[in-house]
């Protein structure tokens, strides 16, 4: 049975401790000790890091009352080691998860949202809503988080049985919960049944930043970042929003309108092209047509392979597929992917969804149809070219008849 000092006081950065125990599994050690500072995950909230002597803890894992550190390195027992705790790591933790409780009863009291999910990664933390809120809910419950941490209210830590959860004005109820339980409780503000470490002050958490809200399941996920990472995160953001502003040559506060002026121009731009493209095509249509090879049949073979968009790709097939007696092919190759369509006007005889299915096999794509018409798309190496060709041939040699 480990002791677990974090439980009473997340403050303690250290402690002396004895191994009582240390097991080899997969690629690491685990190692168990009679008492530790270093809080292994649950809850929802992400496991400390740490030190055995000079043994780094990279992961804590709790198996009923024994906690469970994680080395690459094995520790004999009975040995004496100073458990030392990755402060920064921990502080962060804290106010990611302290963050949490303060923004879910911001919720709950502002506007009867009810947290029914709390996720906690590496980059970022999300709460799940049962109801959806709006724009300016979410921008009054992060006010209201962000007074109770200037306020500097005291959190505390007690523990009651389960019988006496009823005396308490709990945000979270959990019947299933027995005996002897842990409540950490925000002073004027959030009181909830948690495993997890909290700084005993609400300023430590030092400040809350939503960074997006989405429809979830019929209610809301929220995106937010605490303490050290909404500062990180928010130097980064400007930074962009600076330079992007340089780069167009307005004051930051006109960014947005510059770039959906920008955005327009290029959309106009893309449709001045694709208009283009199709007078040339209009124009060379005719010689296209007296040059196509000509199928069993009589069905001419119509193959284009060019750069452009899918909508240009549209656009052409829309023209050649207008024609009698023709087998039609458009690959447009855009970005990092070739989009293909396949066209058998009336008295063709060329199976249209077979031939999708070589052009899949050529490009690792997906696609499929009819024998009349069939489309897909795959991935563009800078050999596309090249496989369009084969193809191209293949179809020449007849597979795919009608």
């Amino acid at each position: 049975m480990t002791a677990k000092l974090y439980e009473n006081d997340s403050m303690l950065k250290s402690c002396e401790a004895t191994v009582l125990d240390c097991r080899r599994k997969d690629d690491h050690y685990e190692v168990l000790l009679d008492r530790t500072v270093i809080f292994p995950e649950g809850g929802g909230q992400l496991s400390d890091r740490g030190l055995l002597d000079s043994e780094p803890v990279f992961y804590a894992s709790e198996e009923g009352e024994n906690v469970w550190h994680w080395t690459k390195e094995p520790l004999e027992t009975g040995r004496k080691v100073t458990v030392t705790l990755d402060w920064d790591v921990r502080l962060d933790r804290m106010q990611q998860h302290c963050g949490e409780h303060m923004l879910s009863y911001a919720f709950w009291k502002s506007c009867g949202a009810n947290n029914v999910g709390f996720h906690m990664n590496e980059e970022s933390v999300f709460i799940d809503l049962d109801k959806e809120v709006s724009e300016d809910e979410v921008k009054k419950a992060e006010l209201l988080t962000n007074r109770a941490i200037w306020e500097n209210d005291p959190i505390t830590v007690h523990y009651v049985q389960h019988t006496e959860l009823g005396r308490f004005n709990l945000r979270k109820k959990n019947e299933k919960l027995r005996g002897t339980v842990r409540l950490v409780a925000v002073e004027n503000g959030d009181t909830c049944t948690c495993c997890g470490t909290h700084p005993p002050f609400t300023g430590m958490v030092g400040c809350v930043k939503v960074l997006r809200f989405v429809r979830h399941k019929g209610g809301s996920r929220i995106e937010f970042l605490c303490g050290r990472r909404a500062v990180e995160e928010m130097y980064r953001r400007n930074l962009i929003l600076e330079k992007t502003s340089n780069v167009l040559s307005v004051k930051t506060g006109e960014v947005l309108d510059a770039v959906n002026k920008l955005h327009q121009e290029v959309l106009d731009l893309h449709a001045a092209l694709r208009e283009q493209r199709q007078k040339l095509f209009r124009h060379e249509l005719p010689g296209i047509l007296s040059a196509a090879p000509v199928l069993a049949g009589g069905t001419k073979f119509i193959w284009i392979a060019a750069e452009g968009t899918p909508a240009d790709g549209k656009s052409i097939m829309k023209l050649v597929s207008g024609q009698d007696h023709v087998f039609a092919a458009v690959l447009v190759h855009s970005g990092a992917k070739v989009m293909y369509q396949f066209a058998s006007t009336a008295g063709a005889a060329v199976n249209c969804r077979e031939v999708c299915q070589l052009a899949n096999t050529a490009f690792a794509g997906r696609g499929g149809g009819s024998p009349a018409s069939a489309q897909g798309g795959g991935t563009a190496g800078d050999d596309w070219k090249e496989k369009a060709e084969a193809l191209r041939q293949q179809v020449l040699a007849g597979p795919a008849k009608g």
